[in-house]
């Protein structure tokens, strides 16, 4: 495997996790306008991103392959619980 490959395969390993951590607040900014105000997008998509980056990184050392849907649950729960705590906390 070449390093373009390798390249390849990392960001295809972070890019979901990336896009949830991304997309949720823009939606959950849409929904709880008013809650969710004072909060910027920044402040919620940064720990949001990075949550679900480890539980992508987590999911790959326990299955020992990507992809699992236990894992893309396991990301959604961790987005969720971290919107919930940088924007209502």
């Amino acid at each position: 495997m070449g390093p373009l490959q390798a390249l390849g395969h990392v960001v295809n390993l972070f890019l979901p996790a990336l896009m949830l951590g991304a997309l949720a607040p823009l939606l959950a900014k849409g929904v709880w306008r008013r809650e969710l105000a004072r909060v910027s997008w920044r402040r919620l998509a940064g720990p949001a991103c990075a949550a679900c980056a480890a539980v992508a990184l987590a999911g790959l050392i326990v299955f020992g392959h990507d992809g699992r849907m236990a894992t893309y649950a396991a990301m959604v729960l961790v987005c969720a619980v971290m919107l919930w705590w940088r924007g209502f906390r």
